[in-house]
């Protein structure tokens, strides 16, 4: 038994002393292995995994996102992938009463809950039960911030919300401008940050994440969007863009997608896009790393027994 695995084993052993409902969180940035690592233990402690990715929950978006194959998905369940068409709103409070239906309803067929995802401010929502700011869509502030998108571009609304909520910023890529505006509104409504209020946590808790170093993670984020490009990624868009999901719908402002389109345009190359790609992956993946340094109560392992657990639960 790994040193991971005897933790979990120590931590079910007290939640179900204690009573409470155990969740295990698998965090840390892109490209880190949280999928391998989810389903290896999902395989050795009958669990099932709830995805906290922002983009898997659109349908027909699986290579850019990376999405876990269908196949693997038979052999372990899998929570809230494809719920949504890529035109689709689904926000924050949607995945957070989504992701705690599941937990419960995990919990209840004595199944092992694994919340696994980079999204910061999804993980945050669930684990610390955060109450969100009752902030109804504002069409007023929304126009605005069309407004000022279109004259001064995203990146003065991603300083806006630096500025405003700071804490929120550091967990939203700046080119997901969806994210981005909505973070604004609630702010602008309520004036407070998203993430004003934690409620009283509902699970006993298990944070973990893959301690690697800096570099070789680059050079797997490199590596997995050479591969995305090879598995047909190009194609992909031109789908989803021959079925009506332009480059304004919603998760096509994503990070994964939006950099191909001035390729399709005939505005860039394919290799300047694939590098933007790459670029702006590197890029949060750093903010990725920072915010989860911050969290004092994750365990973190070696690429040594990552490597070991994912290899010996790879059948």
């Amino acid at each position: 038994m790994t040193d991971l695995f005897h933790h979990i084993s120590l931590f079910l052993k007290e939640a179900k002393a204690s009573g409470e409902i155990p969740l295990i969180v698998v965090g840390g940035p892109t490209a880190s292995g949280k999928t391998r690592l989810s389903m290896s233990i999902a395989k050795a402690f009958e669990g099932e995994i709830i995805s906290a990715d922002s983009m898997q929950v659109y349908r027909k978006m699986n290579i850019g996102t990376d999405k876990i194959d269908v196949n693997s998905r038979q052999r372990v369940k899998h929570h809230l992938i494809d719920i949504r068409d890529p035109n689709q709103k689904f926000t924050m409070a949607d995945f957070q009463r989504e992701a705690q239906r599941a937990i419960t309803d995990i919990s209840n067929r004595n199944k092992l809950p694994i919340l696994a995802g980079g999204t910061g401010l999804y993980l945050s929502a669930v684990v610390d039960n955060y109450q969100l700011p009752s902030a109804p869509p504002n069409q007023k502030i929304r126009d605005e911030l069309q407004r000022v998108y279109e004259e001064k571009g995203g990146e003065h609304l991603y300083n806006m919300l630096l500025e405003l909520d700071p804490k929120s910023a550091a967990k939203i890529h700046p080119n997901n401008i969806r994210y981005v505006a909505r973070a604004l509104e609630i702010v602008l409504q309520t004036d407070k940050p998203v993430e004003s209020k934690q409620g009283k946590r509902l699970y006993d808790v298990f944070k973990l994440a893959i301690a690697w170093d800096r570099e070789i993670l680059y050079e797997r984020i490199n590596k997995r969007v050479d591969e995305m490009i090879e598995e047909g990624l190009i194609n992909e868009i031109k789908s989803l863009i021959s079925e009506g999901y332009d480059e304004k719908s919603q998760a096509m402002q994503g990070l994964g997608y939006k950099e191909y389109f001035p390729y399709l345009k005939g505005e860039a190359t394919l290799e300047e896009c694939v590098n933007l790609h790459k670029q702006r992956t590197r890029n949060f993946a750093k903010r990725q790393i920072g915010w989860f340094k911050k969290e004092e109560d994750i365990y973190w392992i070696q690429p040594e027994e990552f490597f070991a657990i994912t290899q010996s639960n790879a059948s």
